[in-house]
């Protein structure tokens, strides 16, 4: 049987960056980010030193199966690497906010 890996923070924060560029990459995705997000293009930069936005960006990530399949290609990495890297950042007891 396979190992469950864990994330650190610190790689999940690295993560949650690499999925950020990933973003910036392609204007339409980008802006329906920030539309979403409510933050403007020039406090990304800012944002991006908060954790709780780190973990919005693989939300918004996760969110999205295509966009998850084209990020974790992207990054090589398994999709589920998403959640475990967004789990890192929110602690155990994360629950998403519904409108």
């Amino acid at each position: 049987m396979k190992k469950t890996s864990r994330i650190t923070r610190e790689t999940a924060e690295l993560l949650a960056i690499q999925a950020l560029t990933f973003l910036g990459e392609d204007p339409v995705q980008l802006g329906r980010f920030l539309a979403l997000s409510g933050i403007g293009p020039e406090d990304i930069r800012a944002a991006a030193y908060e954790p709780g936005f780190l973990a919005g960006v693989l939300e918004h990530i996760a969110g999205n199966e295509a966009l998850l399949v084209g990020f974790a290609g992207h990054a090589d990495i398994d999709p589920s690497e998403i959640g475990k890297a967004r789990a890192a950042l929110t602690g155990p007891n994360w629950e998403r906010e519904a409108p």
